[in-house]
């Protein structure tokens, strides 16, 4: 069974990314249900910090030796920071999904997209 965290600022999207939301700031990374189909990942291709997104832009690519994942904006930002132990250790997303396996922040201007994405009880019934 695949760990869902259960937060108040977590929500959850159908590509298997979450989002954390604080203040202006989301932080994105994948899901546990996502990495466990990306066994031994080795390459993260991060965006630029600065690159303004828009939903539905493809922002991080992420691969395995057993398949790729492209990491989608859910909603419009700025990335303002990405994950740097992810260029030395791109399996910390395999280690700690939710933790150290972060991949990078957006400065959002507007939040309401994020709170039409999956809260973790609607990801779980999701998955299963």
């Amino acid at each position: 069974m695949s760990k869902v965290v259960d937060s108040d600022n977590m929500r959850y999207t159908r590509d298997h990314s979450w989002i954390m939301l604080e203040d202006d700031v989301v932080t994105v990374g994948i899901t546990d249900y996502a990495q466990n189909s990306l066994p031994d990942i080795n390459l993260v291709e991060m965006p630029a910090e600065g690159l303004e997104v828009s939903v539905g832009d493809e922002v991080a690519s992420l691969e395995s030796l057993a398949d790729s994942l492209m990491v989608v904006a859910s909603v419009d930002g700025t990335v303002m920071e990405v994950n740097q132990l992810l260029d030395k250790n791109p399996q910390l997303i395999n280690a700690d999904p939710y933790g150290d396996g972060w991949i990078f922040r957006l400065e959002v201007l507007d939040v309401s997209p994020w709170q039409d994405l999956m809260t973790a009880e609607e990801y779980s019934r999701f998955i299963d």
